[in-house]
């Protein structure tokens, strides 16, 4: 339930394969260590280090809610997958619950407005690590709307702290 990269700056609308691309391109960007997988959803292709949901078959939670049984490895791998997003979305949801100013339109600058997205994702990853039992009550649904949709376990090999001093130099 914590981030390990954050790329703030990119406007809703832009494909996601841009943003991506864009992650995986800078100096010092989204790096995925040997042996470990980021999801991905339907939008892309498995390829090494990204794994997307196999097409064509179930891929829904609810899908399988009344005790129906994954019928061969494809449904079996895309309701593993499912569950791994849906942490992924709780999370998403924990943060907005967490700090509502990211929930309601903004008129700081860009440059600020990604400052607020970094700090609020970094005060998150040390509420989770060091009070993992401190969740905030829910906001409503029709008071943030969010469709983020893009976790690794944790993994002593990641460097998590990079962002974090950049953002502590900028607050100090």
């Amino acid at each position: 339930m914590e981030f390990t990269y954050v790329l703030p700056g990119w406007e809703g609308s832009v494909a996601n394969g841009r943003v991506l691309h864009d992650a995986l391109r800078r100096a010092n960007g989204l790096r995925v260590p040997n042996g470990c997988y980021y999801l991905v959803d339907a939008g892309y292709t498995n390829c090494k280090a990204f794994l997307a949901p196999f097409r064509g078959q179930q891929y829904r939670l609810k899908e399988w809610e009344d005790g129906t049984q994954p019928r061969n490895a494809q449904e079996y791998f895309n309701m593993k997958h499912s569950h791994a997003r849906n942490v992924i979305e709780r999370c998403f949801g924990l943060l907005n619950s967490r700090w509502v100013i990211l929930c309601s339109p903004s008129f700081f600058p860009i440059k600020t407005q990604n400052r607020i997205i970094l700090a609020c994702c970094l005060l998150h990853n040390f509420i989770m690590h060091e009070m993992p039992n401190d969740v905030p009550d829910p906001i409503p649904k029709d008071e943030c709307e969010n469709d983020e949709e893009d976790e690794v376990e944790d993994n002593d090999d990641l460097i998590t702290a990079v962002e974090l001093f950049r953002v502590v130099n900028w607050v100090a």
